[in-house]
């Protein structure tokens, strides 16, 4: 990518990062709420999760659709669509409190989903378009990624805050500053990007032909988009379970809970700053293997460290394990980019398509966090790690093997 059309890009490249933002921290607030729903509708664990289970199929509904959508109405209608759609979305979610009703805040999960789903499909895209695709377009990604982790982190410490020290009085009302500030974020995005112009590099205009192949015809892409089905399933599964275990501890309390969960979503931003400053030199594939392997270990850690090994954070001794936990924050950070990168490369013109396909396989990021909190409920906590932990060895797979294009010959312009 030239210095003259990185210039040329500045501005639409600031809008992506503000999208990637906006989706992080809508997400990571829905996975939070986990502690209130256990307490104010006396959910098991794997019922707390419903709302961030709801949040994540949006994408298995809308992601194929969302796709089409981008094709054929663009990168900037796709974009106010998404924010419109997530403006109701966190109103409803933020209207659940005054009407007491947890189906009313799961709607609300779902359709803020289906506006994070038409956000990814839009950022990821156009990022590694912008950046020119490869290495460039893997470096864009992961410092937009540290945007997104910005917003990760603020998030559960901000609902942590609005909690207080004791989930047992935890209300969807104490949410309700959090769920205000989406919804000014979402409006702010909408006026910016409606006064911005957004290149449109893959529009269709026309009569839409038929192919003879789609993206579901490359091998890569197909085993790329399982692996982000395990990815955000692990990128969502660690702390929200982490969180659930701390919060429930009366010593520890929500409060220090979001604290510490909001120190995995800053390790994200500090590993994604380092993947992007390290994309331009090293490939996606040995920074996805090495990446994996070091989360598998942590994880480990996380399982097996006596619950008696402690720390003093705060004034409140926490499990050592926990720092595993919010160390596995580094290793999860490059692992969108990578994947994507890896999974996009070689489609040409089914780049488009290929997105929509890969955010509804983002439903990994409801699925398996609400199974290892199903096992949390059968075993203990600790032990439900080993669902992330099998997801991060498909990954490490797809990085050192299953990755490579080996239909370089299916004609992509």
């Amino acid at each position: 990518m030239t210095k003259q059309s990185t210039n040329r890009n500045i501005l639409p490249i600031a809008v992506m990062f503000l999208l990637f933002f906006m989706i992080a921290f809508v997400t990571n607030f829905a996975g939070s709420m986990g502690v209130i729903v256990k307490n104010q509708f006396g959910a098991s664990n794997a019922m707390s999760q419903l709302g961030t289970l709801a949040n994540f199929i949006a994408y298995a509904v809308l992601g194929v659709p969302a796709g089409n959508i981008l094709k054929r109405k663009g990168y900037k209608f796709t974009s106010l669509l998404a924010a419109a759609v997530g403006f109701v979305g966190v109103g409803i979610q933020w209207l659940s409190g005054p009407a007491e009703s947890f189906g009313v805040y799961v709607l609300g999960a779902f359709i803020a989903g289906m506006s994070m789903c038409l956000l990814n499909v839009v950022v990821n895209p156009m990022l590694n378009t912008l950046g020119g695709g490869g290495k460039r377009g893997n470096q864009l990604v992961q410092f937009g990624g540290s945007l997104n982790s910005i917003g990760g982190t603020i998030a559960p410490i901000l609902l942590g805050y609005l909690i207080g020290g004791e989930a047992a009085k935890a209300s969807v009302g104490d949410a309700a500053p959090a769920m205000l500030i989406a919804m000014a974020i979402f409006l702010l995005a909408f006026v910016i990007i409606f006064f911005t112009k957004i290149p449109e590099p893959h529009l269709e205009t026309g009569e839409a032909k038929k192919d003879a192949h789609s993206p579901l015809s490359f091998r890569h892409f197909v085993l790329g988009a399982i692996a982000i089905f395990c990815y955000v399933g692990v990128e969502v599964g660690i702390p929200n379970t982490a969180n659930l275990y701390m919060s429930n501890d009366p010593v520890v309390g929500p409060a220090i809970a979001g604290t510490v969960v909001g120190l995995y979503w800053l390790m994200m931003m500090c590993g994604r700053l380092l993947g992007g400053a390290v994309g331009g030199k090293v490939s996606s594939k040995a920074m996805l293997s090495v990446a994996s392997a070091i989360a598998i270990v942590l994880l480990l850690c996380v399982m097996f460290f006596p619950e008696t090994w402690v720390i003093t954070f705060k004034g409140v001794e926490l499990p050592v394990s926990m720092i595993m936990m919010f160390c596995s924050g580094l290793c999860t950070s490059v692992m969108w980019g990578a994947i994507f990168n890896l999974s996009a490369e070689g489609l040409g013109k089914y780049t488009p398509a290929a997105s929509g396909i890969f955010m509804a396989l983002v439903c990994g990021g409801g699925i398996l966090p609400f199974f290892q909190n199903l096992l949390a409920d059968h075993t203990s906590y600790l032990l439900s790690y080993i669902v992330p932990i099998v997801a991060l060895a498909y990954i490490f797979y797809y990085a050192l093997w299953g990755s490579k294009n080996v239909n370089q010959d299916i004609p992509t312009e």
